[in-house]
């Protein structure tokens, strides 16, 4: 089944994860299909928190794909920010 979950990159105490389409039998950051944006948990004043294309997440959520419970979350937090902008 083809999953959509986040990747994590960064640092030690830094985390910055990559949203991805992948394998849902393939490991947390091993190669993926397709990368969709990116959510920065620690961003500070002018930096983006939180950026994906939404025309690829519908067009892989049409095709089956499934989102992981956080990305579920995080594509709800951001249809609401792109709403009121």
């Amino acid at each position: 089944m083809v999953t959509i979950r986040l990747a994590r990159g960064g640092a030690k105490k830094a985390p910055f994860y990559k949203i991805v389409v992948t394998d849902s039998r393939s490991r947390r950051d091993s190669g993926y299909i397709e990368r969709l944006g990116y959510f920065n948990p620690v961003a500070r004043g002018q930096e983006v928190r939180l950026h994906m294309d939404a025309e690829r997440v519908q067009h892989w959520l049409s095709k089956g794909a499934r989102a992981s419970e956080r990305v579920s979350k995080l594509l709800k937090e951001f249809q609401k920010q792109n709403a009121g902008a």
